[in-house]
């Protein structure tokens, strides 16, 4: 999987942060969403889809990963 942010949406609430720390950070200055890890292990994918799920702005997706 691959976990993006459309940060035109993002509003800062960090929802995502709480839900998923290891992958989604937040930027202080930019007061923002970083993405600190763009492929995720599976073993995140229930953290992952909850941040994605909780986000209010619907700022998050997550994108299958494409076979070769």
């Amino acid at each position: 999987m691959r976990v993006v942010a459309d940060l035109d949406l993002c509003q800062g609430h960090q929802m995502c942060q709480g839900e998923a720390p290891d992958v989604f950070g937040y930027d202080d200055d930019a007061d923002l969403v970083t993405v600190l890890q763009e492929h995720p292990d599976d073993s995140q994918r229930t953290q992952v889809a909850a941040a994605v799920q909780y986000c209010p702005a619907m700022a998050l997706a997550v994108i299958a990963n494409e076979e070769s």
